[in-house]
């Protein structure tokens, strides 16, 4: 039998004896490293509060709390790019662990009592989502803004809707862009269910079970700004359905600029030509000097599909024994990149729709088409004429095919015709009050349009400025998580410092 020790074994003292594997390292212990930028400080943090819990819980004097705290202050000062992280390690805790130790000594190793690596890596990645998360709100609340902001400008720009980019209804373009603000507005509700599962503290969970350290765990949290404590330490350090709700939220966002990308490229084709997006925000073809390419809205389509892709593998993981590390390993990487990926992609979202120049004269144009006011006629026809609808509807459709197919205008004339044609009679007499011009007149339509939520200038207008309020009611609660949190981790570092200094 071989003396050299094999790959994996444990040996007397319970460790694993031999040095990793290249491979191992290559496709493992270096995925974990390259999220050390993401957690550098917030495994600071959480070291901190950890020695300040054991310390407040009485199980660490003055002695042994002051110059470990004193180590981690100092270890701190270093930056990422010059910390000693060591891929040979494993991940970045094992990295901090080694640099502690050959500052202090055997002190170091009262950092581990009553905590897994895992806790430590758990905290410092909800520190970093959270704060990635605040920021996507903070732009998501941007993109509402420029959105209303188009909106109300737009508010009386008529032109006609589409549905299947086929002509629908006369409205006008603010009441489109209004759409994509709703929709919007809602997102920030769900990134602020999501920032509150992230905002829920592991502090104090030990492996699995908790610890008999008997640490306060909502003073942990408090310590490190968190505003909960998780109910079950199991569930709070290894489940990752939260994680599929802040992917799915951040998706979401950027599913909304995406849509409304999708049909700006189609409108700002040369068959629309309704809007123009604005110069910088296009790149040039190096071969054909006329075509100037919306360069900004295929990078948002494409971050869109990398966003539903990084969701699916999100998802995906999740499918795995609990309690294992599987669904974790590239989850800490792919959740803030794509947090950062999103941000990034509705900033310039909301740049694309500050900028737009649109085409009023386009607008009013495509409204002016006779066939956008066929449902308005059909309307009239049972209002006025006594007929149900669907026979309504099968007249307007008959008139305006014949008018279409002589290239006539619509008129009564035709519509008496189709009358005849659908039903064997001409249209009542009653029908003669029908004023047609009227509805022929998109501007009239758009003007009668007056229920909530219509298309009618002024009632976008209201529908805005109550949306305003909406979004300003969310974005001061996002505001107001980041003054507290700030608040206590600053509070954390004076208690820190000044624990420190205790016995010098």
């Amino acid at each position: 039998m071989s003396n050299q020790t094999p790959s994996g074994y444990l040996g007397s003292d319970g460790r694993i004896s031999s040095g990793p594997a290249p491979e191992l390292v290559a496709a493992g212990y270096g995925l974990e490293l390259a999220d050390a930028p993401l957690l550098h400080e917030g495994l600071l943090v959480a070291d901190l509060a950890h020695v300040i819990g054991l310390h407040e819980a009485g199980i660490l004097d003055d002695t042994v709390a002051a110059p470990l705290l004193a180590g981690l202050l100092a270890m701190g000062e270093v930056s990422v790019d010059d910390f000693p992280y060591d891929v040979v390690l494993g991940d970045a805790y094992n990295s901090r662990e080694h640099e502690l130790v050959r500052r202090i000594g055997v002190t170091a190793g009262y950092v581990h009592l009553g905590r897994t690596r895992r806790e430590a890596g758990r905290i410092a990645f909800r520190l970093a989502v959270r704060d990635r998360i605040e920021l996507l709100a903070a732009a998501t609340a941007e993109f509402a803004d420029a959105l209303t902001a188009r909106a109300d400008e737009l508010s009386d720009a008529v032109w006609a809707d589409v549905t299947y980019l086929q002509l629908a209804q006369p409205s006008t373009f603010g009441h489109y862009l209004a759409s994509f603000a709703e929709e919007t507005a809602r997102h920030l509700p769900r990134l602020r269910a999501a920032h509150e599962w992230v905002d829920t503290s592991p502090a104090g969970s030990g492996g699995v079970a908790g610890t008999r350290m008997s640490l306060d765990r909502g003073r942990l949290a408090e310590l490190l700004g968190f505003t909960r404590v998780g109910r079950n330490t199991r569930d709070t350090m290894w489940t990752i359905d939260g994680l599929i709700d802040v992917m799915s939220a951040a998706t979401q966002t950027v599913i909304t600029a995406d849509r409304l990308s999708e049909d700006l490229q189609i409108f700002a084709s040369a068959g629309f030509g309704l809007v123009t997006v604005d110069a910088s925000l296009c790149r040039a073809s190096v071969l054909m000097p006329q075509k100037r390419n919306p360069y900004a809205l295929s990078v948002i389509r494409a971050g869109a599909s990398t966003m539903i892709g990084r969701l699916t593998g999100t998802v995906a993981t999740a499918r795995t024994p609990s309690a294992a590390t599987d669904n974790w390993l590239h989850s800490y990487g792919e959740v803030a990149s794509s947090l950062e990926l999103a941000t990034r992609l509705v900033k310039l979202a909301t740049v694309v729709v500050s900028t737009l120049h649109v085409n009023r004269d386009a607008l009013a144009l495509s409204a002016g088409d006779p066939q956008t006011s066929s449902t308005d006629i059909a309307d009239e026809l049972v209002l006025q004429g006594g007929f149900d609808y669907r026979t309504a509807y099968r007249i307007v459709g008959r008139a305006v095919a014949l008018t279409l197919s002589t290239g006539g205008a619509l008129t009564m004339s035709a519509l008496d015709s189709a009358a005849m044609e659908i039903t064997g009679a001409a249209l009542p007499t009653k029908a003669a009050s029908i004023n047609l011009d009227s509805l022929l007149d998109p501007a009239a339509l758009v003007a009668s349009r007056r229920e909530s939520g219509g298309c009618a200038p002024d009632v976008v207008r209201a529908e805005i400025a109550s949306l305003r309020d909406i979004v300003a009611a969310e974005r001061a609660w996002f505001d107001e998580r980041r003054r507290a949190e700030a608040a206590a981790l600053s509070s954390l570092r004076e208690r820190a410092e000044g624990l420190a200094r205790s016995t010098t």
